[in-house]
């Protein structure tokens, strides 16, 4: 006797092949009924013998297409229709939509063999896709994904790709953005002077002018990147002087993995991080020196070709590593749209590769790293975004404002928490416009009424996150703290609302309850009940403020002010410059000065005494050199970082490393015993304030835990304590997680509560 029943599966499962999937699997299953891309996913009736409704539902959640992530399947009973056939019928747009969107994929291997068949219709075409790979993020419109939410619904399918689309045995089976040469967008390749038509023609010119030399503007799926022959040092300082780009590595793009292997060293997990769905950009030790590329560092960032267009530059000749930076000056977000590109870009560029197909929204390539405690992504854009990383347990809308440094910004529908892409610092106009269109863009696409919507933004009252969050229109707004929402970001990750943690948050800056510069905090608490500030590092002072941040002198005066009987640090092996002198000046007046309890900013004092004196010219510069520095000593004593009366005492260790300088002791090692010092100190403050108050999980997040020698002796330490350890995974423990982290304790804090 046939029976029938309704299936709403979450997740993300639009744009993913999931409706031809479910065609193929009930037909298979000869079952009748229908699918549809609804609001909050995708809507299933079946009819047909119990059995067959089984098996159907146990195929859906062991094996769903390989791009889909199921979060969540609703099976309920519903009535016979008595229908005869299976079809794929029109999306619905009922309710206000809470439906997953998924990442832009990489081109699938089925589609890269049509791409270099000369007997296929698409043989050399930049825009091939299917159901399983393609532009997806950065196509959609509107909600549900459907072809006419797309940009690419300008251009009609012609007779050849209608038939495909509308062919359930296709692989193109309702892929939405389906194109071919001769119906589709089109590239093409203009050098000031003269515009290149035809694929193969732009392409094949575009593969030279990199042989050559040149920068070449590469359109891609989020935006537009500035490619050059990374191993031509000319093409790579040339780069650097047009862009304002100092020392900040570049970003490679390998030919492919065995190009990549001969770059990096490849472990099993870079190795299945690099090759995974996302195609991030991976850091990971190099293994060899390419000029102007990353200046004194030892890691390089890789990824692999994830367009058919990067294959096919590669297969046209290019070099077999690329430069593939994000097009823009520094600290500018990244240019996605023609007109902006061809403005932006034209003192950058030699020659500009266009394609016609417009982008939605800017998404830059994603950063990660394999590291101690599991992956770690650094930058969350491309490949993630803007997936649900959590389920916050409430039904109320929520836009969590984010930080002001590494922005993001995270909307909550229907609990769901919907994490945007990387947007970069607002204190540049041109973020702050981005940011902007941003919030714009998510609360558009979910359909959020702002009279319903609860905001949660940073404590900071200067922050110009803030400033927009107090300007917008809602029926309530929440301020969270900083270093919390760094804790709660990593909790979210796992749905852990009551678990009672000991959170370490350690970064460069944060607006603290009392009004000064936190950035070394522990905490105990969940995030239902909230987080007490139990320990800390012990306060310095920052002598005029953020500029500390860029001169790592200057930061470590306001350290070093505590230490009796200091060396002359003006002289060798020191040599201060006159910032030091006038920073102590500062100091000794009262003048400009700030409390702190930075841990970023002791990393740059010790940056400092080991000869980092100049100023940085990108953020976490000093700390990235010194832990460098300590990668390539061998393990040696430790210096002393006591926890005393609940502070983290840091005028030993300081005083070590003066001492040891005196002496001539090698920098490499006193940068060792300054690292496994400051993991020493932290495991002291952890193990005995989990003995105090009986708890066996501690959550360590914020930019400093992205100092992997940091997190390796941390966690050789603690293993020998049985201590469960979390850290961020789905979303940066950088300023880039703490959107996410803002929104899961608004969730939680009562109407009136001042702040999280």
């Amino acid at each position: 006797m046939a029976i029938a029943c309704s299936i709403r599966v979450r997740g993300v499962v639009q744009g993913v092949g999931f409706r031809p999937y479910v065609y193929h699997l009930a037909r298979a299953n000869m079952l009748t009924g229908w699918v549809l891309n609804g609001n909050q996913g995708v809507e299933i009736h079946l009819e047909g013998v119990e059995e067959d409704l089984a098996t159907f539902v146990r195929e859906i959640k062991l094996k769903p297409p390989a791009a889909a992530h199921i979060a969540e399947i609703e099976v309920e009973s519903a009535l016979c229709q008595d229908l005869s056939d299976f079809t794929i019928r029109d999306s619905e747009g009922l309710d206000r939509p809470s439906v997953n969107i998924s990442p832009d994929l990489p081109v699938c291997d089925e589609c890269l063999a049509e791409l270099f068949d000369p007997s296929n219709e698409r043989y050399g075409y930049p825009y091939i896709n299917c159901v399983n790979c393609g532009p997806r993020y950065s196509v959609i419109l509107a909600l549900p994904y459907d072809r006419t939410n797309t940009t690419i619904r300008h251009w009609p399918m012609d007779r050849f790709c209608s038939r495909e689309y509308h062919d359930p045995a296709n692989r193109r089976f309702h892929a939405q953005p389906v194109a071919c040469p001769a119906c589709g967008p089109k590239f093409s390749l203009s050098d000031g002077t003269t515009m290149i038509s035809g694929e193969a023609e732009a392409i094949g010119r575009a593969a030279r002018l990199l042989g050559e030399g040149k920068i070449v503007a590469i359109k891609g799926l989020g935006g537009y990147h500035l490619a050059c022959d990374a191993r031509n040092p000319a093409a790579n300082f040339a780069l650097r002087t047009r862009k304002f780009r100092k020392e900040k590595p570049f970003a490679l793009m390998a030919k492919d993995l065995e190009t990549a292997r001969n770059l990096i060293q490849l472990s099993p997990d870079t190795q299945a991080l690099l090759t995974s769905i996302a195609r991030p950009i991976v850091l990971a030790p190099k293994k060899l020196e390419l000029a102007g590329v990353a200046p004194g560092n030892d890691e390089l960032g890789v990824m692999l070709p994830y367009t058919p267009l990067h294959h096919l530059l590669f297969a046209a000749g290019a070099p077999d590593v690329l430069v593939m930076t994000s097009a823009n000056r520094s600290s500018e977000p990244i240019a996605y749209e023609d007109h902006d590109a061809l403005e932006r870009l034209s003192g950058i560029s030699d020659a500009f590769l266009i394609g016609e197909r417009p982008i939605a929204r800017r998404v830059d390539d994603s950063v990660t790293r394999a590291g101690a405690f599991g992956p770690m992504i650094l930058r969350r854009a491309r490949g993630y975004a803007p997936g649900a990383v959590a389920m916050l347990p409430t039904r109320r809308p929520i836009l969590a404002l984010g930080a002001d440094l590494k922005n993001t910004v995270t909307l909550a529908v229907d609990g769901r928490a919907f994490v945007s892409q990387h947007i970069g610092d607002l204190e540049h106009y041109e973020a702050f416009r981005a940011f902007e269109d941003t919030v714009k863009d998510l609360t558009a696409m979910y359909e959020v009424e702002w009279q319903d919507l609860l905001i949660a933004h940073d404590c900071h009252p200067q922050y110009a996150s803030t400033m927009h969050a107090l300007a917008l229109p809602c029926s309530g707004k929440r301020a969270v703290q900083h270093h919390r929402a760094h804790l709660a970001s990593v909790l979210a990750e796992r749905g852990e609302w009551e678990a009672t943690v000991l959170g370490i948050s350690l970064d460069g800056t944060g607006y603290g309850d009392d009004g000064t510069i936190w950035g070394g905090e522990i905490f105990v608490g969940s995030v239902q009940q909230g987080f007490i500030r139990v320990a800390h590092l012990r306060q310095a002072v920052l002598p005029g403020g953020d500029a500390a941040a860029q001169y790592p002198v200057q930061a470590a005066a306001g350290f070093l002010s505590q230490i009796r009987e200091l060396p002359d640090l003006t002289a060798a092996p020191f040599k201060f410059g006159p910032r030091y002198q006038d920073a102590m000046q500062l100091i000794s007046r009262g003048v400009r000065t700030f409390s702190t309890t930075s841990m970023g900013r002791l990393f740059d004092a010790a940056a400092a005494l080991l000869g980092f004196v100049r100023e940085t010219t990108f953020e976490g510069q000093a700390a990235i050199w010194l832990e460098q520095l300590a990668k390539r000593a061998s393990n040696v004593d430790t210096y002393p970082f006591p926890f005393v009366n609940y502070e983290l005492d840091f005028r030993p260790l300081l005083e070590s490393v003066i001492r040891d300088r005196m002496r001539e002791r090698s920098t490499r090692e006193i940068a060792r015993a300054f690292q496994r010092g400051i993991a020493l100190g932290l495991y002291t403050s952890i193990r005995t304030l989990c003995e105090e108050r009986g708890i066996r999980t501690v959550v360590l997040s914020g930019g400093v835990f992205q100092n992997e020698l940091l997190l390796e002796d941390l966690k050789l330490l603690l293993e020998k304590e049985q201590l469960q350890v979390w850290t961020n995974h789905a979303v940066p423990p950088n300023d880039g997680g703490i959107s996410l982290g803002q929104a899961a304790l608004a969730a939680f804090v009562s109407d009136g509560a001042p702040y999280a």
